[in-house]
């Protein structure tokens, strides 16, 4: 099975979908904290779900419209050992850096590519309605799955 279908099945919406493309809805909030916490809550399970069939030794993110929910959460999981998750409501970015952090990185969303992203502003970006392949440098594009190499092995799919 391709890594994009495995995806699919397991509740990730794919490449093509509008709800990926399309700004989230942001909450209010205090008003809308138990909507926050099902759409978080929704997220934490999707995590879990996916981290079952496969392993992130790079970290994991996933944002709200990537499984479908239009609203403005995401969370993301850091590789480090013992590392507490980030809960993103409502993010934006209010300041940048000209330095730039060129890495490949997966997306759920069309899992049988790596392209360059990094994983907070890669889910704020989902937020935004944007793909990572719009913010790669002319000329690069997305690499296959079986071309990429991680810490000096070939990408596995199983365990």
């Amino acid at each position: 099975m391709r890594p994009s279908e495995q995806m699919r099945k397991l509740g990730v919406v794919q490449e093509g979908a509008s709800v990926l493309t399309e700004p989230a809805r942001p909450f209010s909030l205090p008003a809308e904290r138990q909507a926050a916490e099902q759409a978080v809550e929704s997220l934490f399970t999707s995590m879990a779900r996916i981290a079952g069939v496969h392993t992130f030794a790079k970290g994991m993110g996933i944002a709200a419209p990537q499984i479908g929910i239009r609203r403005a959460a995401a969370v993301v999981q850091p590789a480090e050992p013992g590392a507490g998750a980030i809960v993103l409501l409502n993010p934006r970015v209010i300041a940048a850096s000209q330095e730039t952090d060129d890495q490949y990185e997966g997306c759920l969303n069309f899992f049988d590519v790596r392209g360059l992203a990094r994983l907070v502003h890669h889910e704020i970006d989902h937020l935004d309605g944007h793909l990572y392949t719009a913010r790669m440098r002319p000329g690069v594009q997305p690499i296959s799955v079986t071309e990429y190499r991680q810490t000096g092995r070939a990408w596995s799919y199983e365990h």
